[in-house]
């Protein structure tokens, strides 16, 4: 079992550091947040700089990554930002679910537009009565000539409301059938009549946006159904074939978060002085600090496992369940700790710990809370939890 990075991946990580040094300083990044603004400008530059296309097959104007260079890519934009990463994971995950399970006309069409950066994709599955239960979900599309009509209403759309923005959009098209037979995704363009959305105040991750959506009466044509007619009531098969992949990015994620948090954590502890001493050098600091950096390290050997696992074409549903229950569980705690570190400054929103504090808190629940992973990991253990 090999870790190692190969030689493109090294230059992956170090050319993907660069731009992120170059155009998301710090200053960007506080000024999206203050202004609870989209990243337009860096998502641009992830376009041009193929990042976006990392992992789409060449075939369709991809690059051919794998699973690794995947989590590279979201572990290095998360230590600048947890919320960077989801503006861009939207489109990567939607549009590796097409790659995956869309016709070959739609794939023809889609792939190449969200590559050029001419469309965004985000997903919007959870409903007010429908976020763990995805079974409960109660938005509708009903066919009407060479149209769908669709109805209901959706909650926690990361992304949504972005511009020149696709909804990759779940509901039911068979209310009557289990959820398992009854569900479909579209493609619907943010901008369809009949589509109102309202920006949700969310206590972190402020810059992509988080939103309700409610459909009324809005009209898609039929070839919006992802997979044709043959993908009809086929969406929770679309919703479990990019399940590993998504929650080995998750667990990447957080580990990027995490790292920023301990490289933070010490930095202040080297500089920071009392009784005429660096903190860091006071053994309640110094002991909170390596037990911080030993926790990252080893939420990191879990997610890279599992990313080389999926890169290998292994079945790794453990792994990933694991690593991303592990990893975002440990940014939340590492971030609690060095609020704790950084005393009264941590608490000042011109530092930026306190927003890793922030973000971090989502980390437990967004994509699978952790109750769930421990419900799937026990299955897996062979113990059926009710």
């Amino acid at each position: 079992m090999d870790f190692g990075f190969t030689d493109e991946q090294k230059m992956l990580r170090e050319s993907l550091s660069k731009l992120m040094d170059r155009h998301a300083t710090p200053d960007y990044i506080r000024g999206l947040e203050r202004e609870q603004a989209y990243p337009y400008a860096l998502y641009d530059e992830w376009i041009k700089a193929g990042i976006l296309a990392m992992p789409f097959p060449e075939a369709y104007g991809g690059l051919g990554g794998n699973a690794i260079d995947m989590a590279i890519i979201g572990d290095e934009i998360s230590y600048r930002s947890t919320d960077l990463s989801m503006a861009l994971g939207g489109s990567m995950f939607c549009g590796l679910n097409l790659v995956r399970k869309a016709t070959e006309e739609q794939k023809r069409y889609w792939i190449p537009k969200l590559l050029a950066g001419e469309i965004k994709m985000s997903i919007s599955m959870s409903e007010p009565d429908a976020g763990s239960d995805i079974g409960a979900m109660r938005t509708t599309a009903v066919k009407d000539g060479d149209h769908y009509v669709i109805n209901g209403q959706k909650l926690w759309a990361t992304g949504a409301a972005a511009k020149n923005n696709v909804i990759n959009l779940y509901l039911k098209t068979d209310p009557k059938a289990h959820y398992r037979q009854g569900m479909s995704l579209f493609l619907v363009d943010n901008t369809t009549p009949g589509i109102e959305m309202k920006k949700l105040d969310m206590l972190g991750r402020r810059c992509t946006g988080t939103y309700e959506v409610f459909f009324k009466d809005v009209r898609v044509p039929a070839d919006r159904l992802v997979g044709g007619e043959a993908g009809l009531n086929k969406g929770f098969d679309f919703v479990l074939s990019g399940l590993q992949v998504e929650r080995t990015v998750s667990a990447a994620n957080s580990c990027g978060g995490a790292r920023a948090v301990v490289d933070l954590a010490s930095a202040y502890a080297k500089e920071r002085k009392q009784f005429g001493k660096p903190i860091g050098t006071f053994q309640a600091i110094a002991h909170m600090l390596a037990d911080m950096e030993t926790e990252v390290a080893a939420a990191s050997s879990l997610m890279w496992r599992a990313a080389w696992m999926v890169s290998a074409g292994q079945n790794a549903l453990k792994e990933i369940t694991m690593a991303k229950l592990f990893c975002s569980e440990t940014y939340a705690k590492v971030a609690n700790m060095g609020m704790q570190v950084l005393g009264g400054y941590g608490y000042n929103m011109e530092f930026d710990m306190q927003r890793h504090y922030r973000d971090a808190r989502v980390a437990t629940v967004a994509a699978g809370s952790s109750q769930i992973q421990r419900n799937l990991i026990a299955n897996l253990m062979g113990h059926k939890v009710q």
